[in-house]
């Protein structure tokens, strides 16, 4: 297939609305990305020592036929082999948008070493990613009124289709009980899918590189109040977004706080400590563009369980800045 019928392809089944030439947002976005950091850094797996399960689901955009929804599944846990520390885990991804679908499963592994008053992390990511179209739901007639159009075009899919391959992804984590930063490339390996009908249609996907930090602020005369600031910046060197965020905490059980996304979205975020290790929390993101007027936001939920497996002596035990 040539360029022309590449881009002839996308226009016309891309019947949501919104583009897909920004590579950078075809990764699902989550407001909390700062509680669920392994799912875009596998460097960051059992921080703290902790064992890990959770789980997010964001509904984009409510109110719009096939906004984006997507769910995280994620369980990780630490382990160790002598002296070393380690931590493996594995994630799952349930992502739509418009007709498409984007569904990957990944094994995870992170080597941990300690420097100076925190951790050094290395961690690797490896996976299948499945893309799909429904191909069965679009709206033939109304695309018909379009000048570019071509409803005997063999680009166009017949039913339902989906193609699955390989997929990687690096990362760097340091931790330590005031603040955090890690770098992470997924879509390493650049992969391709591949839809066959009567032509073949390849989905190329572009790595995508995340760089996210944080600090937690104990305030001098409020001795149960913290400031936690954090930000993460994605990128396929091309495209870019960015999301800031500030957290305000209360005996670092209740948090509350603010969100900004440069590409246009505000967010306001809570979350609670129900009981000691399990975790609940709760995100409003609302566009600044027009598209607020056809819409009612996008929430998303989050839920996790952290709980100590390693069990070792308290005076050299290493915690997470979100489980002192």
């Amino acid at each position: 297939m040539d360029l022309q019928a590449i881009k002839r392809y996308i226009i016309t089944f891309w019947c949501w609305g919104l583009s897909l030439i920004a590579y950078a947002q075809f990764d699902p976005q989550m407001g909390q990305y700062m509680y669920m950091q392994s799912s875009f850094n596998p460097a960051a797996l059992a921080e703290g020592n902790m064992m890990k399960v959770y789980g997010a689901h964001r509904m984009q955009y409510v109110g719009i036929n096939n906004a984006p929804m997507t769910t995280w599944v994620a369980f990780n846990s630490p382990f160790v082999i002598g002296k070393t520390n380690h931590a493996a885990g594995v994630k799952f991804l349930n992502d739509k948008f418009g007709l498409f679908t984007n569904q990957a499963v990944y094994a995870q592994y992170a080597y941990k070493h300690k420097i100076g008053k925190g951790f050094l992390s290395a961690g690797i990511d490896l996976g299948f990613i499945n893309i799909g179209f429904k191909g069965d739901s679009v709206n033939l007639d109304m695309l018909s009124q379009a000048d570019y159009f071509d409803r005997n075009d063999e680009a166009i899919p017949n039913g339902d289709k989906s193609g699955m391959t390989f997929d990687m992804a690096l990362g760097l984590y340091y931790s330590t009980n005031t603040w955090w930063v890690g770098a992470s490339y997924a879509h390493l390996t650049q992969p391709k899918v591949i839809w066959a009908d009567q032509v073949e249609t390849e989905f190329h996907l572009k790595g995508t590189m995340y760089i996210a930090g944080g600090y937690h602020f104990k305030l001098k005369n409020y001795k149960n109040w913290q400031l936690q600031p954090s930000a993460i910046l994605s990128t396929d060197f091309r495209d870019w977004d960015i999301d800031l965020t500030l957290m305000c905490a209360y005996l670092d059980k209740y948090r509350w706080g603010l969100g900004y996304r440069i590409a246009g979205s505000v967010n306001i975020l809570l979350n609670i400590d129900i009981i000691a290790g399990l975790q609940l929390g709760y995100s409003c993101e609302l566009p600044t563009s027009k598209l607020l007027r056809e819409s009612y936001g996008s929430h998303e939920i989050y839920l996790a369980y952290n709980f100590d497996i390693l069990k070792p002596k308290r005076t050299n035990r290493y915690k997470s800045v979100r489980y002192l």
